[in-house]
């Protein structure tokens, strides 16, 4: 298990949530390894608080698939599975096109600027190289085409889904080499709401992501 865990305190939100935020970030960022175990007691003194807001925080992985409960072992980092991520994916292709398809028809001139801004910041964003500052700038560029949809439920859904993407975007964002090609997959998605083109859009969203799901293949594979 990594040594370089810190608590990010934040006087806001509750202890285990910050150790949940704080668990979750070390697993995304590979600092704990798929399979890894997550031993209450080491990590509560590795963080320096009591095994309560561990245990809580850890069901808070489970739930978003971060972690898993094995018999007679406890719990581990969750190993990323091709049907996991084929279904997510899936689901996420077909809710990304109708928001599309739906901003399509509703994009106002505003939420247009805003986007082509959004489009913009994420570009600047992977000159960081910090994948949570890339990720944040890549799902507030979503989620203009999301408010663009004017449907509430719509955005619920989508926002569900959010958590369950989040490992597969990471991981998608970890690979520099992607970078021009999520450039030209933004800009083409932009280009066809301000042409308000349905059918370009949809080919859009598709291409953005299957290439999603080949990287990320690639990723699980080498994982084993």
């Amino acid at each position: 298990m990594t040594e370089d865990l810190t608590l990010n305190m934040n006087a806001y939100l509750p202890l285990r949530d910050v150790v949940f935020q704080t668990l979750r970030e070390a697993i995304l960022r590979g600092e704990l390894k798929p399979g890894e175990r997550l031993m209450e007691l080491q990590l509560a003194a590795q963080l320096g608080v009591s095994r309560t807001p561990i245990r809580e925080a850890i069901r808070m992985l489970e739930q978003e698939g971060l972690a898993v409960t094995m018999p007679r072992k406890g719990a581990e980092v969750a190993k990323m599975t091709l049907k996991g991520m084929e279904d997510v994916l899936e689901i996420r292709e077909a809710l990304d096109i109708l928001a599309c398809q739906l901003a399509c028809d509703r994009i106002t001139d505003e939420l247009l600027v805003t986007l082509e801004q959004k489009k913009k910041a994420f570009e600047a964003s992977l000159e960081t190289k910090d994948v949570k500052v890339i990720a944040d700038a890549d799902i507030s560029f979503h989620d203009v085409i999301y408010e663009a949809t004017g449907n509430p439920k719509l955005i619920a859904l989508l926002s569900n889904l959010r958590e369950q993407i989040y490992r597969y975007r990471v991981e998608y964002l970890k690979a520099v080499e992607s970078y021009p090609i999520l450039i030209q997959e933004h800009d083409n998605i932009y280009q066809a709401l301000v042409k308000h083109d349905r059918e370009a859009s949809t080919e859009a969203i598709r291409e953005h992501v299957k290439n999603q799901a080949i990287a990320v293949k690639d990723v699980i594979i080498k994982q084993g």
